[in-house]
């Protein structure tokens, strides 16, 4: 019996509602003589045939393109069917069922099609080598990409620029260990291969190109997911105005009321290609003195500014020698701190400089002046925010994309290079602790593209993958 895994699997490929074409999706084992029975005919490989599907009375149910593609020669490695049809929903499904009810016939030996997982034609792809791991997830990258600079960098890990990257390294390693693994297997010969090949030199070099990776990855992390503005601050600071100058629409009701915004508004922009997600919140003051609406609003607030990536403070220039005001905004200050993870950075706005041209007298905060009503200062504000998290314009063109797990995996990568040369620096060289660094290494690159994944790793990854892809 065939396991899960092995069972044929089907689905629709496109996505729901209608369109002018829908793809159903079939991919398995021997699907021959089910392609035989199904188009009532031979399909060449790789070739389009415009088939009639009848269902079981004889009558039609959609004229499709079908395009048979044998194994291995296939995107998941096994014989895969794909049937190109018209695009409405009801069209789609009784071809689907069409597609099952002769599945369970038996002369096509077939009878273990199901409706396919969320990623598993991917994964399938994955499993039967017909890409590595950081390639299967670039698929899934280029489809939710939010900016141009995002495909881009989606299609570079597609074809491989990361793991080429990923796979240069474990070859280095790999014949380290095998020079450090020599010394250490005949240390009779009085022959210092360490010494000999320069290996202190050699894992230098790799240190380097390992950091490079790193950065160039925390890069592709971030131009994949984005970063998380928050905009906090007392009533009638501007926040909402700045939200509608940053998004360049009406999106958020401004008036001169305090506490006119009693909700969380989020709205993604671009700014050289990264997705921001802009989140405007109610106005922040003590609970007394707002309504119960708001104060859901407020508590809102803090919730946002806790999950935040970038927390930008606004500050009122127009209100700077209001005592109460400043007081209030001290003690803002100090409550966000507390609030706001250890790598979120805070950032201070000075708001309205086309009332009060000076930020004088803001207790020599780092600061950067702007005018949510007239636009000055919003170019060198979306500037601050991309130098805020790291972001290298210069470096955009060579970006992949990348994940969280990935920055996380060469991290550990780095930490064993660091620790393999503090053992071969050290007054007697720690050659066993040496090897067994960089095989720690080799290991951590190896679970970057697949090499070695735990499933449930990888049950995680191909979750969130649409259908049918």
């Amino acid at each position: 019996m065939l396991s899960d895994r092995d069972a044929p699997i089907i689905a629709i490929a496109t996505p729901q509602g209608k369109g002018a074409v829908g793809v159903v999706r079939i991919s398995g084992k021997n699907l021959l003589a089910y392609v035989r029975t199904l188009c009532q005919q031979e399909l060449a490989p790789r070739r389009a045939h415009l088939v009639t599907i009848q269902d079981d009375k004889g009558e039609c149910v959609d004229q499709v393109l079908a395009l048979f593609f044998p194994a291995p020669y296939s995107y998941t490695g096994e014989d895969v069917l794909e049937l190109q049809g018209h695009g409405g929903p009801v069209v789609l499904s009784m071809l689907l069922e069409r597609c099952l009810s002769v599945a369970r016939q038996e002369n096509t030996h077939l009878r273990g099609l199901r409706t396919a997982m969320p990623g598993e034609f991917t994964q399938r792809a994955f499993m039967n080598h017909k890409m590595d791991l950081t390639q299967a997830e670039a698929v899934s990258d280029l489809i939710d990409a939010q900016t141009q600079a995002a495909v881009r960098s989606a299609g570079r890990s597609l074809v491989g620029a990361f793991s080429q990257g990923v796979e240069q390294l474990q070859d280095k390693l790999l014949r380290m260990r095998m020079l450090v693994e020599a010394s250490l297997d005949f240390p009779e010969e009085d022959i210092d291969f360490v010494t000999q090949a320069d290996v202190l030199g050699k894992l230098h070099a790799i240190r380097d190109e390992v950091n490079t990776l790193c950065e160039q990855t925390r890069q592709g992390a971030l131009l994949r997911d984005g970063m998380k503005m928050v905009i906090a601050g007392q009533p009638n600071v501007g926040k909402s105005s700045l939200l509608n100058a940053l998004t360049g629409q009406d999106l958020a009701i401004v008036t001169p009321i305090a506490g006119t915004t009693r909700d969380v508004l989020t709205h993604t922009i671009a700014i050289n290609g990264v997705p921001v997600h802009v989140v405007d919140t109610a106005g922040l003051r003590e609970a007394h003195q707002a309504d119960e609406v708001e104060q859901i609003g407020i508590s809102r607030a803090w919730a946002q500014v806790g999950d935040a990536d970038v927390v930008l403070l606004l500050h009122d220039l127009s209100r700077q020698q209001d005592l109460v005001y400043t007081q209030m905004q001290a003690d803002l200050v100090e409550r966000i701190l507390q609030h706001k993870n250890a790598q979120c950075p805070l950032l201070h706005v000075f708001n309205k400089s086309d009332v009060v041209k000076s930020a004088e007298g803001t207790n020599d905060l780092p600061s950067l002046s702007i005018s949510a009503k007239t636009g000055e200062g919003l170019a060198a504000l979306k500037d601050l925010l991309l130098h805020s998290v790291g972001w290298q314009s210069q470096h955009q063109e060579g970006v992949f994309s990348a994940r969280a797990r990935h920055v996380h995996a060469l991290e550990h990568v780095q930490a064993h290079i660091h620790r393999a040369l503090q053992s071969l620096q050290a007054t007697t060289p720690a050659l066993d602790i040496l090897a067994e660094e960089l095989r720690g290494a080799q290991q951590q690159l190896s679970v970057l593209t697949g090499t070695i994944t735990p499933d449930d790793l990888l049950g995680e990854i191909f979750s969130r993958f649409c259908i049918g892809k």
